[in-house]
Order: structure tokens, then sequence, then C-alpha cells
């Protein structure tokens, strides 16, 4: 959270250099795949568009964070959010081949998906807090698309990839801890092939 915020606010100082930090970390799915500037899948997650942005983002990060941390440890939550992160970020270039896009959703919601997994394989020893659970987890699913329905510059693809990425993450890890290591094997494994595919995608173009 303090990283994104201090990215957010020492380029607003100097408008030069907002212009440039954005652009050098932008994600831009040519830029990653083509050009080999793999940087930026880290990068973007620490840009944000808006004021408006980074505050929903780091709110929502404060929240689902402060859940996380109390049933995961440092390395799940840790591998969780960035794998997430990666695959919402390649999703996002899948269906924008063109587009251009910043902050830390697609992370976010894998760890909104973790919980949902976590809750789902304890689902018979937590009875009503897991019916009370995915209730509230619907609620902000459904809040979120609608937002991501109304508003043009929202990239649902990114959230729906970190999503499913946090659901898999999430289960494996509640099922067993030491888990957390298959996952990001699996992760390694898998991510490679996305980015090969997707240069297949781009290679018509060039």
């Amino acid at each position: 959270m303090a990283i994104c915020t201090v990215v957010f606010l020492i380029p607003s100082l100097n408008e030069s250099w907002q212009e440039s930090v954005y652009m050098l970390g932008v994600l831009h799915g040519y830029s990653v795949v083509v050009k080999g500037e793999w940087y930026r899948l880290f990068t973007s997650l620490f840009l944000h568009a808006d004021a408006m942005h980074i505050v929903m983002n780091m709110l929502s990060l404060y929240i689902v964070g402060k859940m996380v941390e109390k049933l995961f440890s440092s390395v799940a939550y840790l591998g969780i959010y960035f794998v997430s992160a990666l695959f919402g970020s390649y999703l996002s270039i899948y269906m924008h081949l063109e587009g251009q896009a910043v902050g830390a959703s697609g992370a976010i919601f894998g760890l909104f998906g973790a919980l949902a997994g976590f809750v789902f394989v304890h689902r018979n020893t937590m009875k009503g807090q897991f019916v009370s659970f995915m209730k509230d987890f619907g609620v902000i699913l459904l809040i979120n698309l609608v937002i991501g329905l109304a508003v043009p510059n929202i990239d649902m693809s990114a959230h729906i990839g970190g999503l499913i990425a946090g659901i898999v993450g999430g289960i494996m890890v509640a099922k067993r801890a030491k888990f957390i290591w298959l996952y990001l094997f699996f992760a390694i494994l898998i991510l490679p092939l996305l980015h090969n595919h997707i240069f297949t995608l781009y290679a018509k173009f060039l």
C-alpha cells in the first residue's frame, strides 16, 4: 500500500515526471510480449490512473489483506497476490492486445478469491459463517461487476483472471498449507505458455 501511494504522489509534483513514470511502467501488451519488457507486469501494479482508482484499490487491499493475513502465511499471501496479478495481467493483454492498463485490481481480486476458496474448503466446519461470507462475497462481486460495466476504463478481464487464480490458490492452501509451493510451481509452468500463446497473436501483425 505504501509503495503504491508513494508512486502515485511523487510524480504528481511534476507533470513531466508523471507522464514519464506512467509510460515507463504501464502494462502494454506489445511491449511486454514482443519487446520483452516483462518488468511492466510488476510496475503496472503500483501505478493508478487517478485518485479515485488508488483510493478504491488501497481500501479494498486493506480490508481483504487484513483477513487474508489471519488465514494464510506470508509466503501464501504474497504468492497468491503476485500470481493473481500476473494471470490478471496476461488475461488483460489477451483481451486487449492494443490496450494499456494500470492498477493492482487483479491481485486484489486474487486475494478475494483466495478467501472464497479457503472458506469453501472449510464450509462444513464454518456452517453459518460460510453462508454469511458467501452472501457478502456475492455482494462485493455484484458491486464490482456493476461498476466495471458502468465505467468504461475498468478492465474486467484483469479482475476475472486474478479472481480465478486466487480461488485456485485459496483452495489448495486451505487443503494443505504446503500446497502453496505446488501452486507456485504450476504458475511458473503455465505463465510462460500463456506468454508464448499471446506472442503468436502479435506475430500475425508483425
